[in-house]
C-alpha cells in the first residue's frame, strides 16, 4: 500500500494549485467555444497531453507495456476508462455551450459523489453516515443554486436544460472512468494509464476535428488554447503529486472548493474586462447553494477521516484506561 510522505503543507499547496487550475479551465473553454468546436478543442488537448506525458515516460524508460492490454480483464477496464473519460471531455464541453462556466463547474461536482456511489454499488463499499449527510447537503445545494431557474429547467426544457443534462452525463461518465482507473492501477501507474487514455482520445477526436478556424485565431485564443493543453497535464500532475504527500480524502476536500474559484475568477475577469466575459448573476440562495455543494462534496471526502479519527481516539482512551 502507498505511504504518503506526510508533507501536509506541500500537499495542500499542490491541491490548491489543482483547484485553481480547474477553476479557471471552464472560463477559458467557454471563450474558446466561440471559435472552435468541442471536438477540435478536445482533440488538441488530448494530443498535447499525449505528447508531453509520452516524452516524460519515455525519458524515464517507463512507457506502458502494451502486452498487458491483451488480457481480457485489463482490456475491458481500459475500454471502460477510455469511453468514460472521452465521453466526459466531450459532454462537459458540449454542456458548456449552453451554460455559464460557473453553472458547469457547480453541476460537475456530482462526479466525485457518483464515483463514491459507484464504489458502494459495484465494490460493495460501505456508505458512512457523514457521507450520507454530505450527499444530502450536495444535492440540496444544487437545488438552491438553481432556485430561480429550477421550475424552468424542469417544465420548460430549453438549451440550459440540455446543458445541465450534458454536464450530469459528463459526471456519470467521469465516475465510470475513475472506477475503472482505480482497478487499472493494479497493472499500470497513474501516468501510464493517462498516457494510454490521451493517445486513445487523440485517435478518436482528430478525425472529427475542424482545423479551418485556426487561421483566424487571435493571440488571446492561442494563449487560451495553450493554457487548456498545459492545464490538462499540470493540473493532473499536481493532483497526483498531492496524493503522494497528503491523504486522498483531504486532497478531495480541497478540490471541492473548485466551483468557488470559478465563480470568483469569472467575477474578477468580468469586472476587469466587461466586454470579454459576463459573469453569472447569483442571488443569495444561489450563493448559499454553491457553498453547500462545496461543503457536501468536502463532507463525503472527509467522512473516512472522521471515522478513523474517532476510532483512534477510542484506542488511545482504552490504552490510557488500561495503563
Amino acid at each position: 500500500m502507498h505511504q504518503i510522505t506526510g508533507k501536509s503543507l506541500l500537499g495542500l499547496l499542490l491541491a490548491l494549485t489543482t483547484a485553481v487550475l480547474w477553476g479557471i479551465l471552464p472560463i477559458a473553454l467557454k471563450v474558446l467555444l466561440d471559435v472552435l468546436t468541442a471536438n477540435t478543442i478536445t482533440a488538441i488537448r488530448f494530443l498535447a497531453a499525449a505528447v508531453l506525458v509520452g516524452l516524460w515516460l519515455s525519458a524515464r524508460g517507463n512507457l506502458p507495456k502494451m502486452a498487458l492490454l491483451f488480457s481480457s480483464r485489463v482490456a475491458k477496464l481500459m475500454l471502460i476508462a477510455v469511453l468514460g473519460l472521452l465521453s466526459n471531455y466531450i459532454m462537459y464541453l458540449s454542456g458548456l455551450n449552453y451554460l455559464t462556466a460557473e453553472t458547469g463547474q457547480v453541476v460537475i461536482q456530482l462526479a466525485p459523489f457518483l464515483m463514491m456511489l459507484g464504489g458502494v454499488i459495484i465494490f460493495k463499499e460501505s456508505l458512512l453516515l457523514w457521507q450520507k449527510v454530505g450527499a444530502v447537503v450536495l444535492v440540496t445545494g444544487l437545488l438552491l443554486f438553481f432556485n430561480e431557474r429550477l421550475l424552468q429547467l424542469i417544465l420548460q426544457a430549453g438549451s440550459e436544460t440540455l446543458g445541465v443534462l450534458l454536464v450530469i452525463a459528463a459526471a456519470v461518465t467521469w465516475a465510470a472512468y475513475a472506477l475503472a482507473q482505480k482497478q487499472l492501477l493494479v497493472h499500470y501507474s497513474s501516468k501510464q494509464i493517462m498516457y494510454l487514455l490521451y493517445c486513445a482520445g487523440t485517435f478518436a477526436f482528430i478525425p472529427v476535428a475542424d482545423f479551418n478556424p485556426f487561421s483566424q485565431l487571435t493571440t488571446l485564443h492561442w494563449g487560451l488554447l495553450i493554457f487548456c493543453c498545459l492545464n490538462t497535464v499540470v493540473a493532473y500532475g499536481a493532483f497526483a503529486e498531492a496524493l503522494h504527500h497528503w491523504e486522498a480524502s483531504k486532497v478531495s476536500a480541497v478540490l471541492a472548493i473548485t466551483p468557488l474559484f470559478t465563480i470568483l475568477f469569472a467575477n474578477i475577469i468580468g469586472s476587469l474586462l466587461p466586454g470579454f466575459l459576463v459573469p453569472q448573476q447569483l442571488n443569495a440562495l444561489s450563493w448559499l447553494g454553491a457553498v453547500m455543494v462545496v461543503l457536501g462534496s468536502a463532507l463525503t471526502a472527509l467522512a473516512p477521516q472522521f471515522v478513523e479519527y474517532r476510532a483512534a481516539r477510542k484506542v488511545r482512551k482504552l490504552q490510557r484506561d488500561v495503563f
